[in-house]
């Protein structure tokens, strides 16, 4: 179904962000967490991204790279931060999905900060029942009389 990617450097870029104090502002792009579950023939993907607005997340298919991209933006005005805990940016996450997902049906909805991504299985990876032929009727042999 879904074949995790790794990144060897994320939870040292997220130790760097934390210890210099750079949260949000490395070239990398943030991490947004991920929930993954299959409910019967769909399979279901939840991104937590509270804060970013609905126009700046970008969800792509090529093959069978699932890719999402999302912004939150630092707020811009004439006012002066005073603590920055959240990360601001740009955030984007990677999946490598099996061949048994229709990648053609992707849904996807955003409530609440939860993008919640659902893909069906494909037909061709639902189990199916396999109808067993009835034997060929028995031929009759005649006793031939010379």
């Amino acid at each position: 179904m879904l074949l995790r990617t790794t990144d060897p450097f994320r939870d040292f870029d997220r130790l760097a962000s934390q210890l210099l104090g750079s949260a949000g502002t490395t070239n990398r792009p943030a991490v947004m967490p991920m929930d993954a579950w299959r409910e019967g023939d769909r399979f279901v993907i939840e991104f937590d991204l509270p804060g970013v607005s609905r126009d700046s997340i970008d969800i792509d298919v090529e093959r069978n790279v699932l890719t999402v991209r999302a912004e939150r933006v630092a707020g811009n005005g004439d006012w002066q931060r005073l603590a920055s805990e959240r990360t601001h940016g740009q955030f984007s996450r990677q999946l490598v999905l099996g061949d048994n997902l229709d990648l053609t049906k992707i849904e996807a909805g955003y409530d609440n900060g939860v993008l919640r991504l659902v893909v069906p299985v494909a037909e061709k990876a639902k189990p199916r029942k396999i109808e067993i032929a009835g034997a060929t009727p028995a031929v009759e042999t005649q006793a031939i009389e010379a």
